[in-house]
């Protein structure tokens, strides 16, 4: 892998490996919505999360091959358009769980989420943070190097790299969560708290992302 890796003009791919890993692993927007989907709503709806989630950064990674998020970190208005769209959408989604909250008896079990709905949702969770693009734009042509021959096909692989990766760290903290979600369903009324503080999380999520501004 690392011989093609070096023929595509990829440097440094072990570094650039453990730097995803690393990453994925710190608290951050997506990683809290996947906690939040798998506490609420099992471990099906967490991986779902996580799987869209992963597609969200491989958008990213082709707009850091195509240059759009060249123009985003350009401009201004581009970076704010795509953030209010995005704490817009969070906020939707915080919204509609604190209103749609509900008893539940002490036996029940996870209300099931349709996974398709769960994997858009944090797909648009994903891809409607620009601070996410501009990562991107930061992080991959750095192991690029300036003379290859295809630099798009480069940033293309190491996207695909970095989000494969880092289904190695939130899909088991989505199955750890989930777990954690059927056991706190078994008390009464836990499903109506977990609800409340996911759609809190939500938009606390939107009040940061509306607030962020371009480096």
């Amino acid at each position: 892998m690392i011989d093609l890796a070096t023929a595509l003009g990829i440097t440094s791919l072990p570094l650039f490996i453990a730097a995803g890993l690393l990453l994925n692993i710190t608290p951050g927007p997506d990683l809290l919505f996947v906690i939040g989907r798998a506490a609420a709503h099992g471990v099906r709806a967490g991986v779902a999360a996580a799987l869209g989630i992963a597609a969200g950064c491989l958008v990213h990674t082709a707009a850091v091959a195509l240059g759009v998020a060249a123009l985003l970190a350009a401009s201004s208005l581009a970076f704010d358009l795509i953030k209010w769209a995005g704490a817009a959408y969070l906020l939707y989604l915080g919204l509609r769980l604190l209103r749609g909250t509900g008893a539940v008896s002490a036996a029940a079990q996870p209300p099931v989420a349709a996974p398709g709905a769960t994997f858009w949702q944090g797909f648009l969770t994903n891809v409607l943070n620009p601070k996410v693009a501009l990562f991107f734009l930061a992080l991959l042509p750095q192991f690029v190097a300036p003379d290859a021959a295809n630099k798009g096909l480069a940033l293309g692989v190491l996207g695909v790299i970095f989000a494969v990766n880092s289904l190695f760290v939130i899909v088991p903290v989505a199955w750890l969560a989930g777990r954690m979600g059927e056991r706190l369903l078994r008390i009464g009324r836990a499903q109506r708290w977990l609800d409340r503080a996911l759609g809190a999380l939500f938009i606390a999520l939107a009040v940061r992302l509306a607030l962020q501004r371009p480096q």
